[in-house]
């Protein structure tokens, strides 16, 4: 008390004010004074120092209706607030720039506001937004799924990729939650849609097939997702593969599971070292791997327009040209690989727009561009077909 009392002297702390306590911090050689006020209803004014009282300021008005013959009986509108509306424009864009900051719970607690209210405050913002937002061309989207509650519901969203903002919101995951998002457009935007960014859900693939013309060629399955479905199937390869080793004695591939789904770049030298020997190995595991490897590397791969002569895919990424006679035996397994892994053509959004994939637990060897080329030689990367004897 004495100390809190010799500090309040020492300052010139006067009512409201007051010293709460005095923390004495030897070690760093510092005194740490903490202050309080006392609630009080009028604060002066910073200025003058006259009274500054604060009130709950209602409004009380009649307000008019007027008869029209296309639309009926409709109150007027109010220059000071939006229909329907308890409170004025201006507390409303207060309230608006409070909900930047907190949450929907505390801004209600700070303006002594019940969460519907505030609720409702925010969601007249969101249609006064959409009003002003214009026709515009959104030429590559993505849909995406949110859960909430632990998982046991779901949000449908689409986004618009290029300007980086959410374009509808609809609930559920089903075909008909994003069907309703087709008639927010016009015919001229949907037919300006160049990519859809989006995972393997069959509902949301039969929308945008229902809805864009030529969806296929625009669809663009997203990394993760592919990269997730690629690792599934090597790990199957492995372990079918382990089965029939360990039944010979071989226990090679017996608890690398987790080896075939990591960076080999992030792996200690001695693991790297055995790891190289196993996928360089004539195992169908190491051969799966290799295809993985090559199909991820697609996500990286950067057209660029050839001279004379186009190179073959496999011979870009940093294989061998095969024989010039197996070019159209070339062409239908690469056309195949596409097919049977749902991989679309690469027109030219698919050239030009790369779909950033943040966050990758499979810990697979795709980041931007071909991340350390030489893990990628000749021997590890299979060729998208069987060589051919020549004729």
């Amino acid at each position: 008390m004495q100390d809190r009392e010799l500090y309040r002297r020492i300052l010139g702390i006067e009512a409201p004010w007051y010293v709460e306590s005095v923390d004495l911090k030897l070690d760093s050689g510092e005194i740490h004074v903490h202050l309080r006020h006392h609630d009080m209803i009028d604060w002066p004014c910073a200025e003058c120092g006259r009274p500054a009282n604060q009130y709950q300021t209602i409004l009380h008005a009649e307000p008019p209706r007027s008869e029209c013959a296309d639309h009926g009986v409709k109150v007027v509108k109010l220059p000071w607030a939006e229909p329907s509306s308890r409170f004025t424009a201006l507390f409303e864009a207060l309230a608006i720039e409070w909900l930047k900051a907190a949450s929907q719970k505390a801004v209600a607690g700070l303006l002594k506001l019940s969460w519907d209210e505030i609720h409702g405050i925010m969601e007249r913002a969101v249609q006064r937004g959409l009003k002003r937002r214009q026709a515009e061309q959104v030429s590559q989207i993505g849909v995406d799924e949110k859960a909430f509650r632990k998982g046991h519901s779901y949000l449908t969203l689409v986004n618009d990729l290029a300007r980086g903002r959410v374009l509808y919101v609809a609930e559920d995951r089903k075909q008909s939650s994003l069907d309703g998002f087709w008639g927010t457009l016009t015919e001229e935007q949907i037919n300006g849609i160049e990519a859809v960014a989006m995972d393997m859900w069959d509902p949301y693939l039969t929308s945008v097939r229902e809805h864009v013309p030529e969806a296929d060629g625009k669809i663009v399955f997203d990394k993760f997702h592919v990269a997730q479905h690629l690792g599934d199937a090597v790990d199957k390869v492995r372990r079918k593969e382990n089965k029939t080793l360990k039944a010979a004695g071989d226990d090679r591939l017996a608890g690398t599971r987790h080896d075939w789904l990591k960076n080999p770049a992030a792996m200690e030298p001695k693991d790297r070292k055995e790891f190289a020997q196993l996928r360089n190995s004539e195992l169908k595991t190491a051969r799966a791997w290799a295809l993985k490897e090559t199909a991820m590397a697609l996500y990286s791969y950067v057209y660029e327009r050839p001279a004379r002569k186009t190179l073959p895919l496999v011979a870009q990424l940093g294989g061998q040209e095969p024989p010039p006679a197996d070019d159209r035996g070339r062409a239908d397994d690469q056309a195949a690989f596409r097919e049977h892994h749902h991989l679309p053509t690469t027109p030219h959004h698919q050239r030009q727009q790369r779909i950033d994939q943040r966050q990758d637990p499979m810990g697979e060897v795709h980041r931007q561009g071909i991340s350390k080329q030489a893990e990628l030689r000749p021997r590890n990367l299979l060729p998208l077909r069987r060589p051919r004897p020549r004729p």
